[in-house]
């Protein structure tokens, strides 16, 4: 280990470190008092012991309950810490700064409402506490909140001086990828280190980062910091954080096993060792390194649920498909048990075709299996995401690995599951195929994309609110769009993000063609940004690509923007009427309303409406006709899907109805009633095979007539001429309701 030279800081440490600083006195006139700071020299510079010492003998020998907060959180003590500062405040009631510390002290442990809190306190004492308000600002940063930034902007014009500032405006610049600002915020800040002479150690690491991201990756700040600090983890850590938030896991893992080897208990690091090696499904590794971070830090939530989600994990089934010439490197489906019999046919289908479809869109054949993951309780799923910026609330892909909500995982009535798969095989595509250099606007628009394109449900579907910031021009330039997923600015924005990178993609598509995309993809691959990409893909500047996307807008968006304020009252004048029994006017209402936004099936849609109105005014065939439309246009209400199959095969249109209770998997794949109705039309189809499918799937659930389920799969076998399966069947029917004539008579009928 290297060591330091004797200095006045050192001295003072040792002199507290053999009990001759008890009457030393809490300044604070300074940022730190003097024999806090004496202890801080030996921790900095690696004595661990005599450091630990020292914070003990002010933990027992100083009077004042604020130096004795301190020492208790400089040796992890948080629980005595928090003692300490509450008889501190009891004590120093008018004091903003000590609120301000016993804020960070609960960011530390993982309580942000309990710090926010009192970093407000703080400031209602005094306004202009520059130190609370980076308090705000570092809990909103650590929310990829947008009012960081302005956080700091506002501690920065108290006082300008302040390194915190400084480096956490580096951490945010950097996190959005805007290398230049970061340069020029870690510049300020190592000039004010040094006139201050504080420790660089955190500056170094977020120079670190930086080379890093330029795609330097032995970067010389590392040994810089380990020359000053040998223990120093974070010098691997920080950087490591970056690698995340670009959604490089196994890079990121790498840096956080080297930062755990040189400090060991650097709590944090394991804690997200844990997470990320969970993430490229490395189950039993990742929580070996969560029960470590746990013993050193238990208030962390993130620890506490993801390893309880590691351990839910054995109520889920593996089922693995190998490799074959259908799906390439084979799929792994970790479903729960209580659904896996249910969903395993039809999320395998999906993921199948996914991959031949992408494989051919992308040119990228895929060389590890692809793991699905379908979460029935929306928490696990909620655990499973955490710490990421900008993800979505229903599915996310880690490269190989998709894990999404279940259908009984979201009580929607629209969610329609296999539009989040599709979405999500899409990123694996494009995270893989450039070694997960490609940005997150670009991945998420080709899933958008495809999404409207090639997946379950036809047409583009935009969100309302996503319009109104159209009409409104809040989309990005295509270089900055990053930012709008990350650090977003206003409420929404991130959906805002995800369609305006799905229209960029379709008019990438609609101009250069599908394979402009895998030459984008190819440039991502090479390390080019966005703007590099853009130029050498598509042979255009990024501001001459802005200009044709603004075009693009224009023309398929001008007549439902400049009627939008119009359309929007004509939906709620319709909605009323119907409220009132107006159905005259509703329908009149409704139909303006559809001719306005033709497209527009999402929520509080016309269509909908439209179509019952038609039926109180006893026009049965409009009705149906305006849900065919609905869902023609990718509308996919599970009640009005079932209304309109039931009136389609009513009208003598089975084939037509048995496509949209197909649909209807897509949607409500865990209701029996669905997979009874689906195989009767089936089997009378003569497809015995499909309607199998149906039937197990709606025994499977356990129905409560299990006498006619079993019956059903022996009329299903019947039909393939399966004797054998037959007569299980029957004889499970009569097992359990020995009087059923049906099954007595097929049984007899088969025994012939």
């Amino acid at each position: 280990m290297r060591r330091a030279p004797a200095s006045s800081a050192l001295a003072a440490a040792l002199a507290c470190w053999a009990g001759q600083a008890d009457a030393l006195v809490f300044d604070y006139s300074a940022d730190r008092p003097d024999e806090l700071k004496a202890c801080d020299a030996l921790e900095f510079r690696g004595e661990k012991l005599p450091a630990g010492d020292c914070y003990a003998a002010l933990r027992a020998r100083n009077d004042d309950p604020r130096i004795r907060a301190e020492a208790a959180w400089s040796l992890s003590d948080l629980r005595g810490a928090n003692t300490q500062f509450q008889a501190a405040i009891d004590a120093y009631p008018d004091d903003p700064r000590l609120r301000t510390r016993w804020g960070e002290l609960f960011v530390a442990a993982h309580q942000d409402n309990e710090a926010v809190t009192l970093f407000q306190e703080a400031l209602e004492l005094d306004a202009d506490y520059a130190p609370a308000k980076l308090g705000l600002a570092s809990v909103s940063a650590g929310r990829f909140e947008d009012r960081a930034r302005s956080w700091v902007d506002e501690a920065l014009a108290i006082d300008d001086e302040q390194l915190r500032a400084h480096l956490l405006l580096a951490q945010m610049s950097l996190e959005i990828g805007n290398l230049d600002e970061a340069d020029a915020s870690l510049d300020r800040a190592t000039s004010l280190a040094e006139s201050q002479e504080l420790p660089a150690l955190e500056i170094y690491a977020l120079r670190a980062s930086a080379d890093l991201l330029r795609g330097v990756t032995d970067s010389s700040w590392t040994a810089r910091a380990l020359q000053v600090n040998e223990g120093f983890g974070d010098i691997y850590a920080i950087p490591a954080h970056f690698y995340v938030i670009t959604r490089r896991y196994r890079e990121a893992i790498e840096l956080y096993f080297e930062a755990v080897r040189v400090q060991p208990d650097l709590w944090a690091a394991h804690a997200e060792l844990g997470v990320n090696l969970l993430r490229v499904n490395r189950l039993a590794e990742a929580k070996a390194h969560l029960e470590l971070a746990y013993r050193g830090d238990p208030f962390s939530a993130i620890i506490v649920n993801t390893l309880r989600l590691i351990d839910s994990l054995d109520n889920f089934r593996d089922v693995t498909r190998m490799r074959n010439a259908t799906v390439g490197a084979g799929m792994i489906l970790r479903l729960h048990r209580d659904e896996a019999d249910v969903l395993e046919p039809y999320v395998a289908a999906l993921v199948d075709d996914g991959i031949r479809t992408f494989t051919e869109r992308y040119a990228f054949e895929l060389e590890e299996p692809v793991v699905v993951e379908l979460y029935p309780e929306h928490d696990d799923f909620a655990v499973r995401t955490s710490g990421l910026p900008g993800i979505g609330l229903l599915g996310v892909t880690f490269g190989y690995l998709v894990a999404m909500d279940s259908p009984s995982g979201r009580t929607d009535n629209d969610f329609h599951w296999g539009t989040t798969l599709w979405h999500e095989m899409a990123h694996v595509f494009t995270l893989e195929a450039t070694n997960h250099l490609v940005p997150r606007w670009f991945s998420e628009g080709v899933s958008v994309y495809e999404e409207w394109s090639t997946g379950p449900l036809p047409g583009r579907h935009i969100p309302l609110h996503v319009l109104q910031a159209m009409h409104e021009d809040k989309f990005l330039p295509v270089a900055e769009l990053d930012s709008g997923f990350i650090r977003p600015s206003y409420e929404g924005q991130v959906m805002v993000s995800y369609m305006q990178a799905g229209l960029i993609c379709q008019y990438i598509e609609r101009r250069w063609g599908q394979d402009a995309f895998v030459a984008m993809l190819a440039r991502y691959s090479a390390g080019d940004d966005t703007a590099a990409a853009i130029e050498q893909a598509l042979e255009i500047s990024p501001a001459a690509f802005d200009e044709g996307f603004e075009d693009f807008i224009a023309a398929e968006f001008a007549t439902v923007l400049d009627g939008l304020e119009d359309w929007q009252g004509g939906l709620r004048s319709a909605y009323e009427a119907a409220g009132s029994s107006d159905w005259e006017t509703a329908l009149a209402a409704a139909t303006e309303a559809v001719a306005g936004a033709p497209d527009y099936v999402d929520e509080g849609n016309a269509y909908l409406l439209k179509a019952k109105a038609h039926d109180e005014l006893d026009q049965p065939d409009d009705a149906v006709a305006t849900l065919e439309r609905y869902r023609e246009l990718g509308g996919h209400e599970a009640d009005a899907l079932r209304s309109l199959a039931r009136r389609l095969d009513e009208r003598g249109r089975r084939l037509e109805a048995i496509a949209v209770l197909e649909d209807l998997l897509g949607v409500v794949p865990l209701d029996t009633e669905l997979h009874t109705e689906l195989g009767d039309w089936l089997l009378a189809e003569d497809r015995p095979a499909d309607a199998l499918r149906e039937y197990q799937a709606a025994l499977a659930m356990n129905p409560l007539d299990q006498a006619a389920a079993h019956f059903r799969l022996a009329t299903a076998y019947r039909q393939l001429e399966d004797s054998a399966k037959t007569r299980e069947h029957l004889l499970y029917a009569l097992e359990i309701a020995p009087h059923y004539r049906e099954a007595q008579q097929l049984l007899l009928e088969i025994a012939r």
